[in-house]
């Protein structure tokens, strides 16, 4: 287990300063380790395309969901309950990375992931700070998400299913494990309806400010998550009803 430090220096750019509805931040700077974990630990994250220079986004309101909070309807309930896919965490990162890099999305042409994305976010997970959750089907990854662990916020990137439910399949046991290992906020970034089927909830800049302030009094801890692939059961959902509702979203 590694502690890492953030450097303020690193990033030169502040979310309370931006006035466009984009939630762009900025452009510039690079994506080193040291920038990228002082941009996460302020909320703000790259989003640009291939060539570009690098482009900072933090829209507001930001749509956050509390891992014990997440909702498991009865279809998933029904899934999970057939004991046919197997769960992992940090054995594939590289397939993870590489399928969300690659399925299509509905209005976009091309990926926000690319190499130079890649590359940055696979050095994270080598230093144990960006994670993966896998959904298997015999040897086949069949759905799955990554993202990077600042404190005890987990900020989700991208996700991909290949089967029906299987991406959200990925995010109940990303819950169980955040549970299990203390975490506070999954950061869902993007407002979509997916999430917020799932108990994502929007939260005004001031309520994210207070969330992020609070966060960064945890260390940032660089250790994997793997171990042996396993059928996930709802024996392992012991958060259910256990949570409040944390700080308001207005």
């Amino acid at each position: 287990m590694r502690v890492f430090h953030v450097d303020d220096q690193a990033f030169p750019f502040s979310a309370s300063r931006t006035r466009s509805r984009t939630g762009l931040v900025g452009s510039g700077g690079n994506l080193e380790t040291g920038c990228l974990l002082a941009a996460y630990s302020r909320g703000i994250f790259p989003w640009y395309p291939e060539g570009w220079p690098v482009m900072w986004f933090s829209p507001a309101p930001r749509l956050m969901l509390r891992p014990e909070a997440v909702r498991i309807s009865h279809s998933m309930r029904s899934l999970i309950r057939k004991g046919q896919y197997r769960v992992s965490f940090d054995l594939a990162f590289s397939e993870v990375i590489g399928r969300c890099r690659r399925i299509p999305r509905n209005g976009q042409t091309d990926t926000w992931i690319h190499k130079e994305v890649v590359e940055a976010f696979t050095r994270l997970h080598e230093l144990g700070l960006a994670h993966c959750t896998e959904v298997w089907e015999g040897s086949e990854p069949v759905g799955g998400l990554y993202g990077l662990a600042i404190g005890r916020m987990f900020c989700g990137e991208s996700m991909f299913s290949i089967k029906p439910n299987t991406s959200k399949l990925a995010l109940v046991a990303l819950c169980s494990e955040l549970v299990q290992r203390g975490f506070h906020w999954i950061d869902c970034q993007q407002d979509t309806e997916h999430l917020k089927s799932m108990g994502a909830r929007l939260y005004s800049r001031k309520a994210f400010d207070n969330i992020l302030e609070e966060n960064r009094q945890y260390p940032i801890i660089g250790e994997s998550w793997a171990r042996p692939a396993h059928v996930f059961s709802l024996e392992q959902i012991v958060f259910e009803n256990k949570a409040g509702d944390g700080p308001a979203a207005n």
